[in-house]
C-alpha cells in the first residue's frame, strides 16, 4: 500500500545565529582623525573610505607577519622584538631612527612612559619588566 506523506521536521535553532563572526577593527573615528591629523587638509568621505580598506588591509599583514615572526621563532607569542624586526623590514626603524626615536616622536606622553624604561628617584626604573 501507498505510504502517507507526512511533513518533515525542521530542528530548531538554539538562539545562536548563522552569522559569519566579525573581526575586531580599528574603529572608523579613528581611523578617520589620524588621517585628518596628517593630511591637514579636508578630506572627502571617498577618500576616507579607501583609507579604512587599506588600513585594515594593512593591519590584516601587519598581523600575519608577525605571527610568522613568531612562529618562525618557536613561540605562541607575539613579542616587541617581533614587531621591531617587522618595522625593520618595512624601513620604519633604521640605525638613524630607532624605535626609540619613534615613540618619542610620535606618541603621547602617557604611552612614552610605559613603553620607554625611565630612571627615577629610589634607585628605580620604571615602567618594571
Amino acid at each position: 500500500p501507498l505510504k502517507l506523506l507526512q511533513p518533515k521536521t525542521v530542528p530548531k535553532r538554539l538562539g545562536t545565529s548563522q552569522k559569519k563572526p566579525r573581526e575586531p577593527q580599528v574603529p572608523r573615528s579613528l581611523i578617520k582623525e589620524i588621517f585628518r591629523h596628517f593630511a591637514k587638509m579636508p578630506v572627502t568621505r571617498d577618500a576616507i573610505q579607501i583609507v579604512e580598506k587599506c588600513s585594515d588591509r594593512y593591519f590584516k599583514q601587519l598581523s600575519d607577519d608577525l605571527e610568522a615572526y613568531s612562529h618562525h621563532a618557536g613561540r605562541k607569542t607575539v613579542e616587541a622584538a617581533d614587531l621591531e624586526v617587522l618595522m625593520r623590514r618595512q624601513g620604519l626603524v633604521t640605525d638613524k631612527m630607532p624605535l626609540r626615536v619613534l615613540i618619542e616622536r610620535y606618541l603621547p606622553l602617557e604611552y612614552r612612559r610605559l613603553l620607554i624604561p625611565v630612571a627615577v628617584s629610589g634607585n628605580k626604573v620604571l615602567p618594571c619588566k
